[in-house]
């Protein structure tokens, strides 16, 4: 992080001539337990990484953003008050969301400024640098400004802008995860509540991530497919179980077993996953704070399992990498994370055994499907922060 923000401060006055008053810095993030469960109303384990988004600012002087990105190397203009969208510049329309919704939540006028945004998180591996970048600017953009946004309004915020500036429709997720991180801890969210805590990691343990480079076509469909099972599920549990139920989160596999032959087998077995996860979620937080890495492991080999069979949104890409990593001496757990259908594992691993681990993982992956991998050591971080005035 300190290598990132002085890479940041060099091509700021590179690029805009003077030192950045403001530097903001928001980790990327990964997906550890608790697949799918998000829009159902459920729990979820994640945790920052120690890659991530630095941003920092400048007065400009004007009313109007002279924004730079120093990994495309690529500029734009445009007015703080109306800062609109870009077809053009794309990468963008974060700052431009987060200044125009942090504008509009928090009732200020706007000044220009000169931005500049740098990252080191890898490309294409699923960890969530958009949302990265939208807590990092709005971090440096609250603090010029003079605003102080609560953390969740400030998850909001980028949720909004992601939304309504990318036209991605992300949860909130990617944005809690960086902004509540903590070092060797995961990020337990409930999203009903939005209550969020950390749980302490068990000593000398990491994660690994393996990135298939694969993403299978229809994902969209395929994804709007299982949420739509998940809520018909819902739907029909409110209807013979009563009011208690509002939503998956509310059903248990206890529920699910006594009404099997009732539901639709298809819907049935897409809403077997989320109610699942839902109990490993709560089971691995109790494993974590007895310091079980072992039985934690075994519920996220569990929940990759549930992917495979209940949820099929796992591939015989990642399905090789989590079959070589359970039977890879130091591997304790591992599953596919994020949406599925293609993207990365993430391992949970013994931190000495890293290097052997990856030479594992990437020479069966080569063998069973022809191409190179390289998998990366990610250690959980702290959460974003404010760099620059300390």
């Amino acid at each position: 992080m300190n290598k990132l923000s002085e890479r940041l401060a060099r091509e700021h006055r590179r690029h805009h001539g003077v030192d950045p008053a403001f530097i903001a810095y928001a980790p990327g993030r990964v997906e550890i337990l608790g697949n799918h469960t998000d829009y159902n109303e459920g729990f979820v384990l994640s945790a920052a990484i120690d890659s991530g988004i630095a941003y920092g600012l400048t007065a400009s002087g004007s009313g109007e953003c002279r924004l730079y990105s120093a990994d495309f190397e690529r500029s734009v203009a445009c007015p703080a008050a109306e800062p609109g969208r870009s077809d053009s510049e794309r990468w963008s329309n974060y700052s431009r969301g987060v200044l125009a919704f942090l504008t509009q939540r928090h009732g200020f006028s706007p000044d220009g400024f000169l931005g500049t945004q740098i990252g080191d998180i890898p490309i294409g591996a699923g960890l969530s640098s958009s949302a990265a970048l939208e807590i990092a600017c709005g971090l440096a953009v609250a603090a010029f400004h003079g605003v102080q946004p609560t953390p969740l309004d400030l998850a909001r915020i980028g949720q909004k802008a992601e939304h309504e500036y990318a036209g991605v429709k992300c949860g909130l997720l990617d944005q809690i995860s960086s902004l509540f991180g903590r070092a060797d801890s995961l990020v337990f969210t409930d999203f009903r509540s939005l209550d969020v805590r950390t749980v302490g990691l068990p000593p000398g343990t990491a994660f690994l991530i393996a990135n298939t480079a694969v993403k299978h076509t229809l994902v969209d469909s395929e994804y709007n497919e299982r949420r739509q099972r998940c809520e018909q599920a819902a739907a029909y549990f409110a209807r013979v179980l009563g009011d208690r139920i509002k939503a998956l989160r509310d059903v248990s596999w206890n529920d699910l077993e006594a009404h099997r032959g009732s539901l639709d087998p298809a819907i049935w077995r897409r809403a077997a996953h989320p109610v699942g996860e839902n109990e490993r979620v709560l089971k691995g937080v109790a494993l974590l704070e007895a310091g079980d890495a072992a039985g934690f492991g075994r519920l996220m080999f569990e929940s990759h399992q549930s992917s495979m069979i209940y949820f099929e949104n796992s591939c015989p890409e990642l399905d090789t990498l989590v079959e070589t990593a359970r039977t890879t001496p130091g591997v304790w757990g591992a599953r596919l994370s994020g949406g599925g259908f293609g993207g990365s594992i993430v391992a949970l691993i013994e931190t000495d055994k890293a290097a052997a681990i990856g030479r594992t993982l990437a020479g069966a992956y080569e063998k069973a499907h022809g191409h190179a991998i390289e998998p990366f050591l990610v250690r959980p971080s702290d959460g974003a922060r404010l760099i620059r005035p300390v």
